[in-house]
């Protein structure tokens, strides 16, 4: 009798052991200091990033997905961060899941993690034809304040207009459908599609969204817990919070790690913080700084952080049309050396992440020659570029 109740008491000791860690660990969870983070970088598509409001002149390389999923695994990679857009999906839904599919496919195939990351960039090519993308022109088109190219960035009125309206869940369609409810039927779509993949690692719901005012944190947080209660219906595999922008740690918004951590929501299961940094963090440094409040916001949410976007650029200082002062790049003056990326992996290396994406894998030409570790020949072939070789041999040494 003794030794039966021994034993039951092992037994049940065992199971509690792992039901604490499966939980502990999301999915295929890898962060920590004694195994090797998701290591890869952010992949651009074709159909899947398609703008509706301008037409892109280019094609999609033979291959192209085969012959870039060969090259970052030769480069000791093991993950890719994939880009796509809403109103890429709306502008050509056949093509769009086609490719996502085949993503998912050749991901298998070659033993890539994925993360599918919901992407916007000036909001959408609505409000900025000429460089935006992310959501739908239905969202904008039915309302004169978001008049066409009247500016998706976040220093136009009619971005900060929008985007306050969406935190409030009042963007809807012509048939009076909320925006909210429209993304999370468009995302159960995406996820119904390659979540049985083995590749498929987990999901960004809406990357860097757009803050605008201090009461918005808490309204983001509404709205992401909205999205992760909804999407936990289809999936169980990782969720990503994303950062907001604009990031400027002197900005009465009150960019600070308690606030950042406020928009994480309570069930934090499979939950995971994302950030970008697109600079240099030595020591003492503005870069620093605001890496380490993201890395704090990781820690009061008791959340995996991981660096979804990272870069070196150079910004210069220009006056707006608002009498502001804004920083933008300098293609030119922009660089990544060897030293300069062994120095961020090196920090890196400081803190349990989740892992880390560079930006970034795109065959399309780019004003900044650092965003780009592949190109193309006169014959359509991809080349990779000096930067890839760069990271790879960085990585080499990293994770040696």
């Amino acid at each position: 009798m003794f030794m039966n109740a021994r034993l039951c008491a092992c037994i049940i000791l065992m199971l509690l052991i792992s039901t604490f860690i499966s939980t502990s660990l999301s999915n295929s969870q890898i962060f920590g200091s004694t195994t090797k983070p998701l290591v890869g970088v952010n992949l651009l598509g074709y159909y899947t990033a398609m703008p509706q409001s301008r037409e892109i002149k280019s094609f999609l390389p033979e291959n192209y997905y085969d012959e870039s999923f060969r090259l970052i695994s030769q480069a000791g990679m093991n993950h890719i961060r994939y880009v796509f857009y809403w109103e890429s999906f709306v502008k050509d839904p056949i093509a769009f899941m086609n490719e996502l599919l085949f993503v998912a496919n050749s991901a298998d195939k070659y033993g890539l993690k994925v993360i599918y990351d919901n992407h916007q960039f000036h909001t959408s090519s609505w409000l900025n034809p000429q460089r935006g993308t992310g959501f739908p022109n239905f969202l904008f088109q039915n309302d004169t304040h978001y008049q066409y190219g009247s500016g998706g960035g976040p220093k136009y009125p009619a971005a900060a207009a929008w985007w306050q309206k969406w935190w409030n869940r009042e963007i809807r369609n012509s048939n009076g459908t909320d925006g909210w409810l429209l993304q999370a039927q468009f995302l159960k779509n995406i996820i119904k599609s390659v979540d049985s993949h083995p590749s498929t690692l987990g999901y960004e719901f809406l990357s860097e969204p757009q803050i605008h005012s201090v009461d918005e944190w808490t309204k983001i947080n509404k709205y992401n817990t909205f999205m992760v209660d909804t999407l936990r219906t289809v999936t169980k595999k990782d969720l990503i919070i994303s950062m907001t922008i604009p990031v400027d740690l002197k900005s009465p918004i009150g960019v600070t790690s308690e606030n950042l951590a406020k928009m994480i929501p309570s069930n934090q299961t499979g939950i995971v913080f994302k950030f970008s940094l697109y600079g240099l963090p030595s020591a003492n440094s503005y870069q620093e700084q605001r890496l380490n409040i993201f890395v704090n916001t990781g820690k009061i949410a008791h959340v995996p952080i991981y660096i979804g976007e990272w870069n070196n650029v150079a910004r210069e200082p220009s006056v707006n049309e608002e009498g502001d002062t804004v920083y933008e790049i300098d293609p030119k003056a922009s660089d990544i050396t060897p030293e300069d990326t062994s120095l961020i992996l090196k920090k890196f290396s400081e803190f349990d992440i989740y892992g880390w994406a560079f930006w970034y894998w795109n065959f399309r030409p780019h004003k900044v020659d650092n965003f780009n570790l592949v190109t193309l020949d006169a014959n359509g072939n991809l080349i990779p570029t000096k930067y890839y070789n760069i990271l790879k041999n960085a990585i080499v040494s990293a994770y040696k």
